[in-house]
Order: C-alpha cells, then sequence, then structure tokens
C-alpha cells in the first residue's frame, strides 16, 4: 500500500482517479487545486503525487517542485491538456516521473502509478547497496563438518522456508552472522535484500535513525530525507546484531514494528507499513536481562520463536584445521602469496589451543601468519595465540608469563597456575596440556592429582 495525493479542480475528474486508486488498496488524499495540494505536501509525506498541469491557484510546475523539495523520494505524474504536452516534457526534465495526456482512461493511470512505486522501490535497493554489499550465503559455503555445527545447519534448513522470527545466540566471533545470512538466503525472500544492524556500534539516536529513517530537519544536520533499514528490507530480512545492546526505547519501537509492521520515522507523521523478516544475534543473556530488568520480557519472547544456538569453536575441534585451510586460501589469494597451508607442528597448536575469540580470533591469527610467513607453509613462529608465546619457539618473553608479587609465591601455587592454564587452553585435553609445558601425559596426570587440581566433570569421566 502507498500513500497517493490526487490534485485537480476538476471535481469527477479527481474524484474517480482517487475512487480507482482507493480499491487498488493505497492510502489517497484530495486537492481540489494547486494552494490545497501544497498545504497537503507540508503535512505529510507522499509516495506519489498525481497533478494536474494547469489549475486554480499553484500550477502543477509548483507541486512539482514542492514535492521536490520536501520529498525527494516521491514520484511526481501530470496530467496534461493536449495544448500543454511540451510543458510537461520540460517538467520531466526537472524531475517529473511521467505524464498522462487527458481524457485517458483509468487503468493507464494505474499502471503508471505502480512503475513509480516499483522505481521507489528500486531506488530503496540502490540506497541499501551504496552503504551495504549485499551478500550471498549457502549451506556449501559454511565450513566445517562437526556434529554440533550440523545440528546447527540442521535447525537453520528446518526455519529458513518460514517466516518465524530468529534469535541466534552464542558468544562472540562464533558466525551468528554467517547463520543469519543462510537462514535469509534459503528463505522464500532470498531474492530481496539481507541488511544488517549492528545495534552496539551505534548511540541510541542514531540507531533509530538507521532504523526507521528520518525526514528533513528531524534533528540538526538532518538536511535531507533518509530511508531506514526497515523500509530497505522491505518484502527481505533485517538482521539486527548484537540486540541486547539496543535503550528500552528502542526496544519499544522494535516491539511495535514486530507486532503492527509498522513505524514512523523520526520527526515524521507518516505511518509507513513494511513486510520484513526479522532475524536478531546476542552474545548476552537476555533471559537473565529480562529477570534484571535491562530487556523487555514481550520483546524478547516476540523475538525467541525460533532459537539458534551457534557453538563455540573449542567445542568444534573437527573445524579448526578446515577453517584454517580456508583462511590460508583465502589471504593467500588477497595477498597473491603462495601459502599451502601450516606444518604438521602448527596444525597441532592451533588444535588443542582454546580459541577465546573463535571463528574470527583464528580468522585473524590466519591472516596475521600469512603475513609473516617466510615459506609455503606456516609454521609456530608465524602464529600469536593469546599472551603466550608459540610452543618451541624459544623465547624469552615466555619468561615474563610467570610474575612473583613482592611478598613471594609458593613454588606449588605456580605449578598449580601454569597447569591449569595450560588445561584450559588444551579445552581440558591432558595430553595437549602436558605438550604445553613439555611434560610427559603421565607426569602431567601426576601433577594434577598431587596438586588437587579439579576437572570439570565431563572432562575427568571422559579421561577416567
Amino acid at each position: 500500500m502507498a500513500r497517493i495525493l490526487v490534485a485537480d479542480d476538476h471535481d469527477a475528474l479527481r474524484r474517480g482517479l482517487a475512487l480507482s486508486l482507493t480499491t487498488a488498496g493505497h492510502d489517497v488524499d484530495e486537492a481540489g487545486n494547486g494552494n490545497a495540494a501544497l498545504e497537503r505536501l507540508h503535512e505529510g509525506y507522499y509516495d506519489v503525487v498525481v497533478s494536474d498541469l494547469k489549475m486554480g491557484g499553484s500550477d502543477g510546475l509548483d507541486v512539482l517542485r514542492t514535492t521536490k523539495s520536501l520529498h525527494p523520494t516521491a514520484s511526481v505524474i501530470l496530467m496534461t491538456a493536449f495544448g500543454s504536452v511540451t510543458t510537461a516534457v520540460e517538467a520531466m526534465k526537472h524531475g517529473a516521473f511521467d505524464y498522462v495526456q487527458k481524457p485517458f482512461e483509468l487503468e493507464e493511470m494505474e499502471v503508471k502509478v505502480e512503475k513509480a512505486l516499483e522505481l521507489k522501490r528500486l531506488r530503496n535497493e540502490l540506497d541499501y547497496l551504496r552503504n551495504e554489499r549485499q551478500e550471498h550465503y549457502d549451506f556449501d559455503r559454511i565450513v566445517g563438518g562437526s556434529e554440533s555445527l550440523q545440528r546447527v545447519l540442521g535447525v537453520v534448513r528446518k526455519v529458513a522456508k518460514s517466516n518465524s522470527t530468529v534469535l541466534i545466540r552464542g558468544e562472540t566471533g562464533t558466525g551468528k552472522e554467517l547463520i543469519a545470512g543462510a537462514i535469509h538466503h534459503n528463505s522464500l525472500r532470498s531474492a530481496r535484500n539481507f541488511v544488517k544492524v549492528n545495534c552496539a556500534a551505534l548511540q541510541e539516536n542514531l540507531l533509530e535513525s538507521e532504523l526507521f529513517g528520518h525526514e528533513k530537519g528531524a534533528f540538526t544536520g538532518a538536511d535531507r530525507q533518509r530511508i531506514g533499514r526497515f523500509e530497505q528490507a522491505d518484502g527481505g530480512t533485517l538482521f539486527l546484531d548484537e540486540i541486547g545492546d539496543m535503550s528500552a526505547s528502542t526496544q519499544a519501537k522494535i516491539l511495535r514494528v514486530l507486532q503492527e509492521h509498522e513505524f514512523e520515522r523520526l520527526g515524521g507523521t507518516r505511518t509507513i507499513r513494511v513486510d520484513v523478516r526479522l532475524i536478531a544475534a546476542t552474545n548476552r543473556d537476555l533471559s537473565a536481562m529480562v529477570q534484571t530488568g535491562q530487556f523487555r520480557e514481550d520483546l524478547y519472547y516476540r523475538l525467541n520463536v525460533v532459537s539458534v544456538e551457534t557453538p563455540p569453536l573449542r567445542e568444534r575441534k573437527d573445524d579448526i584445521l578446515p577453517l584454517a585451510m580456508h583462511f590460508c586460501r583465502r589471504f593467500g589469494s588477497e595477498l597473491k602469496k603462495r601459502l599451502d597451508g601450516l606444518d604438521h607442528d602448527a596444525q597441532k597448536l592451533l588444535v588443542r589451543y582454546n580459541w577465546p575469540g573463535n571463528i574470527r580470533e583464528l580468522e585473524n591469527a590466519i591472516e596475521r601468519a600469512a603475513l609473516l610467513a617466510e615459506g609455503a607453509l606456516i609454521a609456530p613462529g608465524d602464529l600469536r595465540l593469546g599472551d603466550f608465546a608459540p610452543a618451541g619457539s624459544g623465547s624469552r618473553d615466555a619468561q615474563s608469563v610467570v610474575k612473583i608479587p613482592p611478598t613471594g609465591i609458593a613454588l606449588e601455587d605456580i605449578e598449580r597456575q601454569a597447569i591449569t592454564e595450560a588445561l584450559k587452553m588444551a579445552n581440558w585435553v591432558q595430553k595437549d596440556a602436558a605438550e604445553l609445558l613439555h611434560i610427559s601425559p603421565r607426569v602431567m596426570n601426576y601433577k594434577i592429582k598431587t596438586l588437587h587440581i579439579d576437572l570439570p566433570r565431563r572432562r575427568a569421566l571422559a579421561t577416567a
């Protein structure tokens, strides 16, 4: 549904055209002369303005100029008598969308209005593409064959074809955006926009402008009308990342869109209806935030129709090397450098590391190693993981890992801290932790018992 203004001093023609467009499903206002049309344009926004070229008061050219000044994205269609066709053509050079010569069939005008609305939709998409590179996602492009990842993709395949709202949970860097893209790309909305907004990256007033758009003069610096992300995503999917960082005011407005599928731009009075599928993501515990009053309970249940949990990389050990090879190929191509992968020791180092930063940390580590590598294979010395020097690097910086307080510390406590940290880095796999500390698995097991180091229950059972 679009909002349309019909301006003509011929009452029968104006009313007949307004009735025809209303029957077609549009919201139509009428103006009996040029001055009334200008008043309407100052009062609210219109998607299309249909105006007679010659009428009482201000003429069609005044209507055209005012429309373009107040509402740059609106289309103007002029109605003209035979003798003023030349003037109508000249008006098109100054921004009119089209003209119709009187008398005309109502169907002809309906077709021109639909073309004007399609142009508006295309302009929205172009505005989106200028600000965001639209990416295409497919299940085949998601690297990894681990059981935990396949469980997630199984859920994604089921929900993709629906219009249900999806909440993606997971630690930072686990690929939540990639999962959101896969849902959109495999949905019935894949031909339309996949629009992404990081809620944590913008202040409250800027986030609302980004989401809902604003009218000219809505706030200091708003020198022109802006189409928001909800409008850009009309017919497609809007992905709100880090939704847990959204203010209470913005949460209320998001809830309204989910419930009623409508909103107003900042500084505007016109209600805009949209058909948008919403996918949200967070690394925070929203249910706990609901309990403390930091997140609206009604919005939480609206978002949590389908919940998808992205597993951390430490629970996807089988995917670490395939992901590393994927990044090697990519960065080798970008750097125009031969990069065949990682040598054996570097592979072992990647697998036993705990990856607190998940896939994003792995990507950054491979990019850095690709820059540093002197040969075709990445070596342990090319990797810098966490705050520790690579195993076997022989760096003197490793000595700074041990910090002795001025009051002193028992050697037993230092051993306990070192072994516990190594176990955490190795995801509690004792053999891998032993390699990090350059001791045998037998010695590691002995130290765990004598130092009374508690292992997580599932790990203790697995090694018993």
